[in-house]
């Protein structure tokens, strides 16, 4: 029988939580409950608060004692940060579920992101229709909006609860019988304007006994991807499109932050790099552009993400930075550069073509690279043609197969 956790502050929400506990044993499913508040819980819970803060040398008592909202919320998430995996691997639980405001969501996220990837893992929350991130991170929770506050059991929140009650039960209670062959993995990242590049190098690298998993180079997508190669998941890395660093230079709304392109380097891990869609910066609606860009060549990619060029001062900043983080790696990098344009609107007659710009991107990158630790190599091609991607494909094949007989 498969076992769903429930995690809450059962101090103040134990009626909610209670009620919840009794849905989902009435569908055949146990429960293991682990109180995650400061005070006494209004019901004997499998796992005590003293528990959940003991994994951080911290007594409760002393918690409860100083009466510091701030200071108990970051012991109790650095605490369900420790120990709600350590549970789920001694067999405890099979899905987790919690539900609260931002004081409960975030004292139950850290241990949820925690968890193994494909666990089940629902937070229902006051604060799940806003930015999320800082709460899911690179993991796989979801976010279900609780519409009204944890607080009572009423017409609507019953709805909500028991929505969520059987949206965890049936995660559990349902198995997807198809069985995919275990082949090696290799990560690559793509944008909508360099889908035709990835694609025919997937195809390629697939048909050579390969899985290819796809990061959409949106910020989380590299995030997540970077998180990946430092666990080890990767034969190789094909990191065509780094235009996640021309957000994290011009402030767009899609950086991956100050750590990207990094993990393959630092765990030696052969990869093979472009620049895909450097030439833009990505912003939301055309109204939430900023003012200061105004007067910048902008492209209405959709309704809800709106394109602008990088110029020629950007990509040097760009091309330097790129440069800068393939350096701190070791070997096993091949950089790639697509003479023709890096981007399906950066081409010939297209909107964001710009043959000065993308030069001196390639003069920057050609300046600034390790010579001793990369390999640099020039196409009089467009990013976008099969005959990149493919080349591209079998140069990542050519670096896996000289790391494997190396050792």
């Amino acid at each position: 029988m498969k076992t769903i956790a429930l995690i809450g502050t059962f101090d103040s929400k134990g009626v909610e939580y209670a009620y919840v506990k009794q849905i989902i044993e009435n569908l055949g499913l146990k429960t293991f409950t682990v109180h995650m508040g400061v005070f006494e819980p209004t019901f004997l819970p499998d796992v005590s608060n003293a528990d959940v803060t003991n994994e951080v040398g911290v007594d409760i008592r002393e918690v409860a004692s100083k009466k510091d909202r701030a200071w108990a919320t970051e012991v109790l998430s650095k605490g369900m940060e420790k120990l709600l995996p350590k549970l789920y691997r001694e067999g405890k639980f099979d899905a987790v579920l919690a539900f609260g405001g931002s004081g409960g969501t975030s004292i139950a996220t850290p241990g949820m992101r925690a968890l193994p990837i494909g666990v089940p893992k629902l937070m229902v929350s006051t604060v799940a229709s806003g930015n999320t991130e800082q709460y899911v991170g690179t993991s796989d929770v979801i976010m279900m909006p609780s519409v009204v506050d944890v607080s009572g059991i009423n017409s609507l929140s019953t709805k909500i609860f028991t929505n969520a009650a059987f949206a965890i039960a049936g995660m559990v209670s349902f198995e997807n019988k198809t069985v995919v062959e275990k082949k090696p993995l290799i990560a690559a990242t793509m944008f909508g304007v360099t889908t035709p590049c990835v694609t025919f190098a997937r195809e390629y690298l697939e048909s050579k006994g390969y899985e290819v998993l796809v990061f959409h180079a949106t910020g989380t997508g590299g995030k997540s991807m970077e998180d990946l190669i430092s666990s080890g998941y990767f034969e190789g890395v094909l990191d065509i499109t780094t235009t996640e660093w021309a957000d994290e230079i011009i402030g767009g709304v899609l950086a991956a932050g100050p750590h990207r392109l990094e993990a393959a380097g630092k765990y030696a891990v052969p990869q093979v790099v472009s620049v895909g869609a450097v030439d833009m910066c990505n912003f939301g609606p055309y109204e939430t552009v900023p003012a200061k860009f105004a007067n910048r060549l902008l492209y209405k990619h959709n309704p809800t993400v709106t394109l602008m060029r990088t110029t020629v001062e950007e990509n040097v900043l760009i091309g330097r930075k790129i440069a800068e983080k393939l350096n701190q790696g070791h070997a096993l990098t091949k950089l790639m550069l697509p003479l023709k344009g890096v981007s399906m609107i950066d081409a010939e007659g297209q909107a964001f073509y710009s043959k000065e710009a993308d030069e001196t991107l390639f003069n920057e990158l050609r300046h600034n690279i390790d010579k001793n630790l990369i390999t640099l190599e020039e196409y009089d091609l467009h990013i976008n043609d099969k005959e990149f991607a493919e080349k591209a494909a079998q140069n990542l094949l050519d670096l896996i197969e000289a790391k494997k007989n190396a050792r």
